[in-house]
């Protein structure tokens, strides 16, 4: 298999990543034939974790390809950690802010330009009680519509086990099974081309977070429930 160039910074968190899998869990990573060999693409995922960064990029990774992630722009202004992000070609994301656009047009240009991207649509780790995925953010959607790429919803499960963010709790041990599934790309055909307004991105956003929770329907074997959970506002 040949590899996409990786460069210094991928390299180096390459070092963290692989020992923290691997200390953490015990990982699997299946549907890896669903990420492309080249080219773009865009990973949409569900978070219910803080680890789940370093599982997305070791699915990734493991395929030959070199993660990008739209992370949070505050993580820029950490030692170290922001000089990985910058001189690995993160994006940054800027919420509420005159910058916003600025991150989508970001992302869209390194999917045109052949990298994988991978996105956490409902922006932040699930609320929901029984950690299925929230209701998402319509930046995916205008992503996958205005670049052409294959469009992958990715699932983890059990790294909440491990580090749970809202009840500071973290059991490394003993280290439990850890599940990275990809699923076939989503087919976006019979709305591309169509005008790009608010009810398309909608339309969009929730068929690909609907395919995302089938996706961790059948990691976890247990039903879907029919509807999103919504935050209080």
């Amino acid at each position: 298999m040949r590899r996409e160039k990786r460069g210094f910074w991928i390299a180096f968190c390459a070092v963290f990543f692989y020992p923290i899998g691997w200390l953490t869990g015990r990982s699997r990573y299946e549907g890896r034939e669903h990420i492309p060999a080249q080219g773009g693409a865009l990973l949409v995922a569900n978070h219910i974790s803080h680890l789940d960064p370093i599982f997305s990029g070791l699915i990734v990774e493991r395929s030959g390809r070199v993660p990008r992630f739209l992370a949070k722009h505050s993580l820029w202004k950490v030692p170290v950690l922001g000089q990985a992000l910058a001189g690995s070609g993160q994006i940054a994301v800027y919420r509420e802010s005159a910058d916003a656009q600025q991150s989508l047009r970001d992302g869209t240009a390194a999917l045109q330009e052949g990298k994988v991207v991978i996105i956490y649509p409902e922006g932040t780790i699930t609320r929901d009680p029984q950690t299925w995925p929230m209701h998402a953010r319509t930046g995916v959607a205008r992503l996958a519509l205005t670049a052409d790429v294959p469009v992958v919803p990715m699932v983890h499960w059990g790294t909440h086990r491990v580090l749970d963010g809202y009840n500071k709790k973290f059991r490394p041990l003993p280290r439990g099974p850890i599940v990275v599934r990809c699923g076939e790309p989503v087919d976006l055909s019979e709305y591309r081309g169509k005008p790009i307004d608010a009810a398309l991105l909608r339309e969009v956003t929730d068929l690909l977070m609907v395919r995302v929770r089938d996706l961790l329907a059948e990691v976890r074997g247990e039903p879907a429930p029919t509807a999103f959970f919504r935050r209080a506002s």
